[in-house]
């Protein structure tokens, strides 16, 4: 059926405004982040930007060291992010690819532990954390999260559809099932891996329950927590400062995701790279 040029313009004018809706607060973030103490907290609030960008983004960057907080965030996403892509990997592979005793009840164990997120099991988590002397430690905040039961079913769908044949050939060329995966599996989950890896990254950087319990020095602090105590640090509720804050913890999952789109919607419509 043809669409009117009417119905067009109405499906543009809702995707607009949908665009908008879901960009309005990054969009505020940017604006009050140039705003003096005074104009943030004007009423109407102004959507115009304002000349206080550089002193708001100085003083959010001094008063609680963002610096050493977002290298803290980018290297424990960075390693948590790599760690579970390889163990994934791996897992998926022995699932798919060998047959051993107790698979189908280990890969149910694997499925069950999707219902058991971190706040659930954190009580337990610090206890072992703890006991080995992780705490406070980068350790402690990156060794807990390799395991994902959500990466490893992931891979597995994915290794499903990797053509029988190509086994076959392999093992006809003599390859080993090592060989067999990093030169045939790996180069055709690529997108895939981009896929989890996005994921696991904003995921990751987002926390904030788990590093505020494992953490108690501010040189182990993470931005979510910086951004908590930036708040405090500004008793006045100085909104361009805390604004400026959480522009700059924005910038690097923006940055990861732009970079790793294409490969991000391929791994989701699981297509193979040619």
């Amino acid at each position: 059926m043809k669409r009117t040029k009417l119905q067009t313009l109405s499906i543009h004018a809702l995707l607009i405004l949908s665009v908008f809706v879901i960009c309005l607060p990054v969009i505020l973030s940017l604006t009050i982040s140039t705003q003096t103490e005074t104009q943030a907290l004007s009423y109407p609030p102004r959507l115009i930007p304002s000349n206080n960008a550089v002193s708001n983004y100085k003083t959010a960057w001094n008063a609680v060291h963002l610096g050493r907080m977002l290298f803290n965030s980018a290297f424990i996403a960075v390693s948590v992010t790599i760690g579970k892509v390889i163990m994934s990997l791996l897992a998926a592979f022995a699932f798919t690819h060998f047959e051993f005793k107790g698979k189908s009840i280990l890969f149910i164990l694997i499925l069950i532990s999707l219902l058991l997120p971190v706040p659930v099991r954190i009580v337990a988590l610090f206890n072992v954390v703890g006991k080995l002397g992780w705490l406070n430690h980068y350790a402690g905040l990156i060794v807990p999260f390799w395991a994902s039961a959500t990466g490893t079913f992931l891979f597995i769908q994915r290794f499903k559809t990797v053509p029988s044949e190509l086994i076959d050939a392999s093992k006809m060329d003599g390859c080993r099932p090592m060989q067999y995966f990093f030169k045939v599996l790996l180069p055709l989950t690529k997108s895939t891996i981009a896929a989890l890896s996005v994921i696991e990254f904003i995921y990751i950087w987002n926390q904030y329950l788990w590093p505020l319990m494992a953490t108690n020095s501010d040189n182990m602090r993470v931005v979510q927590i910086g951004i908590k105590m930036l708040m405090n640090a500004e008793s006045s509720n100085n909104w361009g400062v805390i604004m400026a804050g959480v522009v700059m913890t924005m910038i690097p999952p923006l940055l990861i995701f732009y970079i790793m789109q294409d490969s991000f919607m391929k791994g989701f419509a699981l297509q193979s790279e040619k």
